[in-house]
């Protein structure tokens, strides 16, 4: 079987162009659904040993939003997505357009806003896929949490069990107007997912 630190650079740009691809399906989505122009970028993808993917949002014991899904298909996998927790709030009013610092805590509303945008980010990114691949994907519910990165990540493997040694990272830039926000996208396929997903792309 495959593994993601066999890749070589013609695998990793096409996993890349999935990430460009379903990052422009989003901020189509974003902006139709806030009636406002948000540009979204990514201007980082990459493999990283699951380990390390902790660091690129600030280490094991950084508090952090996260929500997380399950994705069921011939090509399994999870999808995370991490905001640090003392910038979500600045990110949520940038997308909805209000005042920085009007959003302080957590409320119903703001909860379900920001599982939509998890849905919008998942469901972008599977369309690509999907689109590229011919593969169907039938997503969960996503779950939210508020918690250190190293605690979140644990829960989350221990959910999608067997998963490979590896994680595609997918850094996002939302901008609208002069306003700019970081978050990560991470994609936790299992074992079987990478020989499958690179078939299907002709790239194997």
């Amino acid at each position: 079987m495959k593994d993601y630190s066999e890749l070589n650079a013609l695998q990793v740009d096409a996993l890349k162009e999935i990430s460009n691809i379903g990052a422009g399906n989003a901020a189509t989505a974003l902006s139709q659904m806030l009636n406002r122009r948000i540009d979204m970028s990514v201007p980082n993808a990459k493999i990283a040993p699951l380990p390390e993917i902790v660091e690129y949002v600030g280490g094991a014991d950084m508090e952090v939003a996260g929500g997380y899904l399950r994705v069921d298909s011939e090509m399994p996998m999870g999808i995370l997505f991490l905001v640090q927790s003392d910038m979500v709030f600045s990110f949520l009013d940038i997308l909805f357009g209000r005042p920085k610092g009007s959003s302080s805590e957590w409320d119903e509303m703001l909860q379900s806003a920001f599982l939509e945008i998890i849905n919008i980010l998942a469901g972008s990114f599977l369309n690509a896929l999907s689109t590229i691949s011919k593969q169907t994907f039938t997503p969960s519910v996503p779950a939210m949490a508020v918690d250190m990165v190293g605690a979140i990540l644990g829960e989350v493997l221990q959910q999608i069990g067997e998963v490979s040694d590896y994680a595609l990272v997918v850094e996002t830039v939302f901008s609208e107007k002069e306003n700019e926000f970081k978050g990560h996208f991470f994609i936790l396929p299992e074992p079987q997912t990478l020989e499958i997903l690179l078939s299907s792309l002709g790239v194997l």
